[in-house]
């Protein structure tokens, strides 16, 4: 059995399948891809992942590609002492509705803060260069040219916010039933949401839960356990430079 990740450290799509490896205590290769060199748009990672993002994992020469469907397939192929993914059909259903949901608005919206945090990046291009930049991006070519170089509008970055705070909501109602966002049964839905929140307390956004009794003891509780602490190992948190 060999288990190689390509990943980024400050990914937070990295990051979800590290606490998912951590969890299956599966050990595992880590094949760095350096974002800020492009390595994710050379033609070797491309062959791995066509879609020029990270994660990507190898299992045994078979690439897997995009984070969640990464974890789901580690939970299935490697049960250990932690069921990841609840054996009741409807139980499995609603943590897969919560994945899509986590996917489709809170990992999207997440983006738009961090980028307009990270600008000097970019501002360091001329046009031409940021234009090429983005004309690479298999996925992301139109979310560079919305962003462009003097970031998201406040349209965009006020509708981002407030896709973050109905997602912080949901939760807190859902928590509403055990400690957990499926009730008792912690999940890859679980580990999927932390790194989303990490990444809104390291943009200095914690207050979105400051009044969440539920959502203040799940990150808690979610950030003691061990594989929250093994996944995000030092120089994998997002700081926020402006030079």
């Amino acid at each position: 059995m060999a288990l190689e990740l390509y990943h980024y450290d400050r990914s937070t799509c990295s990051q979800k399948v590290r606490i998912c490896l951590a969890e299956l205590d599966l050990d595992w290769e880590s094949r760095h891809v350096d974002l800020g060199t492009g390595k994710h748009l050379t033609p070797d990672y491309l062959a791995i992942n066509p879609n020029g993002v990270v994660p990507a994992l190898v299992h045994d020469g078979r690439p897997i590609i995009e984070s969640t469907v990464i974890c789901e397939y580690l939970a299935e192929v490697f049960p250990h002492s932690i069921d990841l993914s609840p054996h009741d059909p409807v139980e499995r259903a609603a943590m897969r509705a919560w994945l899509r949901f986590i996917d489709e608005v809170p990992s999207m919206a997440v983006r738009v803060p961090t980028f307009n945090r990270i600008l000097h990046f970019y501002q360091k291009m001329s046009a031409e260069e940021f234009e090429a930049f983005a004309a690479k991006m298999p996925l992301r070519k139109h979310f560079f040219l919305r962003m462009g170089q003097d970031g998201f509008d406040g349209t965009e970055y006020d509708a981002a916010l407030d896709q973050l705070q109905g997602t912080v909501a949901r939760m807190e109602r859902a928590l509403d039933d055990g400690p957990w966002v499926l009730g008792t049964n912690y999940s890859i839905a679980d580990l999927c949401l932390a790194p989303l929140f990490a990444r809104l307390q390291d943009l200095g956004l914690a207050d979105m839960w400051a009044e969440r009794p539920n959502v203040t003891g799940w990150y808690e509780r979610m950030t003691a356990r061990p594989a929250f602490r093994k996944a995000f190992y030092e120089g994998s948190r997002m700081t926020f430079a402006t030079a």
